[in-house]
Order: C-alpha cells, then structure tokens, then sequence
C-alpha cells in the first residue's frame, strides 16, 4: 500500500509541475537556469564542429523555452524554468578551458556546463568539475579514458565515446575489404587521434592477425600542413588508411592528399569525416568509409524528433544538422529529461500522506526551488531518454557515460552531391566495451558482444 501510495504520489506531482508551469504567476517566481556551453567559435574546429553545435542549442533552447519541442520534450523549460545560455568559445587550449570553466562558475554563477569537442579539454575539466562540484556535461569528445581512467560524481557524456566508431569501422571493413593486408593511419597527435588509431589498429588486428601496420603519421594539432605525411603514405602503398582528423586539419588534408593521388588505390576510412559530406564535396572520393560518431545524421532514424531537429537547424542555416549539432542537442535534452525527473521525485516527496492539507503551498515552493544538483546527478545516473538519434543509455562509467549503436556508410558523388550507400547499422553490445572493462582489453580478448 506504502508503494502504491508513492506512485499516486509521484504522478500526482507530475501533473501539477505541468499545471505550475502555466501559471503565469508562478512563472514570475522561477529562476531561470543558467547553463555554460562551451564550443569551439573561432579556430579551424569552429566552421564544421563548434558553430553548428551553437546553431543547434540555441534553437533547441529557444524551442524548449517556449515549449515547442517535440514529446516528451514540450513541457517549456526545464521544469517551468527558463533557460538561459553563456556560451564560451573553446579555442585556446586545456590550460584555458580550465580557467575559463572556473570563471563560468565563480563569476557568471552558471548552474550547469555543456559542452567540449575536443578530448584534451574534458580530460583537463573532468577533475576541476569534481573539485568546484558543478554538473558538467560533455557533448562531443572521443576519448574513452574520461570515465575509464576516472570515477565522477559530477561530470557525465551523453554520447558514446570512440571505441565505438573504431570497432564498428574494422568490423565494416572486414567485409568490405577481406583481402586486406597492409593498414596505415594519419591522425592528431593528442588524447582523440591517440585513442583512435591504438583502438582502430588493434581491432584490425584482432579481427585479420595478418594484418600488417606500415606507418602511423601523427602530425600535431592544428599543423595544416601535410606534405611530408602523404609522401610517407604514397610510398607506403597501404590497402587502408584510417583517419580521425577532423576539423580544419581535415579538410587541409584532403585538399593537399587528394590531387597527389593518395586515394586512388588505398580504402580511405574516416571516423569522424560526416561533418564534411557537404563541405568538401567532390574532395571526397567516391568509396570512403564515414563515420558519424553514432547514428547521427543521414545515418539518425526517421523519427519524430530527427525530423524536428532537421527543420529547426535548416530554417536557421538551409543545412542539414551534422553530427556536432545532434551531440549538443543529446546533452540539453538528456540534462532537461534528468532535471524533470529529479523535479517529478522532488515534488512527490513534498506531497503529505494522509489528509494532504497545505498540498499546492508545498508543492509550489518545491517547484520554485527546483531539484538540488545532487537530485538531478542521482536522476541522470543510469537515465535511458529519447534523442533525434534514437534512445541514448547512459549505461558505463557508474550511470555516467551514454552508450548508443551506430553506422557506417560509403560515399557516392551522384550530381554533384555526396551521398551514403551500403549503411550498415551497429548495436551498442557490439561495438563497445560493457561496464568496467578498458576498451583496449576488450577489443584484444576478440570484441564479444554483451549486454
């Protein structure tokens, strides 16, 4: 009876926090909520990663705002309250990042953070954010080691790391390219290209022992020029070139590899290359492997909510949304599906049991408050909820890292435009590690799937 009662309870507060938030003068007492979201604004990232990131929260914010956003998204808000955005260019560096996250929280008195692309940055905020106690959500960054070489209370990913792209790429290519014999790799120099390449080249082995690795090119961050690179490449004759370049680097480098040939004979396989299916064009020769870090994209599911968000991004850009502004809309509404559950229990925990006298008083002082960060850290943990990219599970790292299957296509120049065949789509079990096991480990014990 004590459990039946919590229910009754629970969905009774779930109507009245959407009954409160239509009073207007309940609105009047609502603090809006203030969240960080950091992107890359300037730099050679800004263009195809950090700019239509910012395209798309601002325009899921607005829609939120004003309730406008699909179900189970169209309450306004984030429980009632508004949302107001600071957002926070990411160029400059880890060193950077870290003061400037300390000014978001000391001085412009943010309640949450979204945000980073690049992998060194959430490395070097993972522990600020545990130190200052601020909610810190990651939106896009690859590495694998945030969660599997740490332990946070305050810091979550609500897309998959890696691992996944890397596995899903050299299972395609086992059946696009059996014959294979010889693999090669370009990629940054930092905490990303690391971890893609080491994951890439060891499943690649794992799956052909055969497989030969005749040169790992790691040109540092941002170096723009690749000359010396492709020489190594054209002179290594390699059956596959596997890529994680991205940004700006990546479009210098197809610009510079793509007339001297390098593509003609070896399978171009590019982890993170959906982003430029529209800005390179013709540059990207017709049978390159692309991925979208998840089923992101031309790769998302024709749903309700995919189809939203492609509406929303084209009336402000005529574009398509890429994968960098379905990452930044996964965290908003994984953070405001987290936020309305914590202010759901929040509400049923005020609610008298027994004769209920001085229910609405109670019940509207809970909603003014909202849920404390702790609530809505305990919400998140473990949260499955619905994305433009199909159900997203917050399911490794303790309840604190997403997991999602993904795809990966070949691109076909058909009138000018590039478009994706062969997709063939991943679950989550098989491509990524379960709980408590280190990719590497993993991938070399033979990548079985498990739930």
């Amino acid at each position: 009876m004590v459990k039946r009662s919590l229910k009754v309870t629970i969905a009774s507060a779930a109507v009245a926090l959407s009954s409160l938030a239509g009073t207007s003068a309940q609105a009047a007492d609502v603090k809006p909520i203030r969240i960080g979201f950091v992107t890359f604004l300037s730099g050679p990232a800004a263009g195809p990663f950090g700019v239509p990131a910012r395209i798309a929260a601002e325009a899921v914010v607005e829609a939120i705002n004003t309730g406008k956003a699909p179900a189970p998204y169209n309450s306004k808000g984030f429980g009632g309250a508004p949302i107001e955005l600071a957002i926070i260019d990411e160029a400059g560096g880890a060193t950077k990042q870290v003061s400037e996250f300390r000014n978001l929280i000391e001085r412009q008195k943010v309640d949450f953070v979204i945000g980073y692309i690049g992998s060194g940055d959430c490395l070097a905020i993972a522990p600020v954010a545990e130190e200052l106690r601020k909610l810190t959500v990651f939106f896009d960054c690859g590495t694998p080691r945030v969660f599997e070489e740490g332990s946070y209370k305050y810091v979550f990913r609500t897309r998959s790391h890696a691992t996944m792209d890397a596995v899903a790429a050299a299972k395609y290519l086992q059946e696009r390219t059996p014959g294979a014999k010889t693999l090669a790799g370009i990629n940054q120099n930092y905490a990303y290209g690391q971890d893609s390449w080491n994951d890439f080249s060891a499943a690649m082995k794992t799956l052909h022992p055969e497989m030969t690795t005749t040169t790992s090119q790691m040109p540092k961050f941002g170096a723009g020029q690749y000359g010396a690179e492709i020489s190594t490449l054209l002179q290594t004759n390699s059956d596959i070139i596997h890529s994680s370049l991205w940004g700006g680097d990546l479009e210098a480098f197809m610009l510079q590899a793509n007339p001297r040939g390098l593509f003609k004979k070896g399978q171009l396989v590019l982890v993170a290359g959906e982003p430029y299916l529209h800005r390179l064009g013709s540059n990207i020769p017709d049978g390159t492997l692309i991925g979208a870090r998840g089923p992101n994209g031309a790769y998302a599911p024709d749903v309700p909510i995919n189809r939203w968000l492609k509406d929303l991004y084209k009336t402000r850009t005529g574009l398509l949304p890429n994968y960098p502004a379905y990452s930044a809309t996964m965290a908003l509404l994984g953070l405001k599906a987290a936020y309305e559950k914590a202010k759901v229990a929040k509400l049923g925990s005020t609610i008298p049991m027994g004769d209920n006298k001085g229910v609405k008083e109670e019940m509207e002082k809970a909603y003014a408050q909202g849920p404390s960060t702790e609530d809505v850290i305990a919400a998140f943990e473990h949260l499955t909820f619905d994305s433009p990219a199909g159900k997203v599970r917050m399911a490794l790292g303790k309840g604190h890292q997403a997991v999602t299957g993904t795809a990966y296509g070949v691109t076909k120049l058909v009138n000018g435009v590039v478009t994706l065949t062969d997709i063939k789509y991943y679950a989550a079990d098989q491509v990524q590690p379960p709980e408590g096991a280190s990719s590497m480990d993993w991938i070399k014990a033979g990548m079985k799937p498990q739930k």
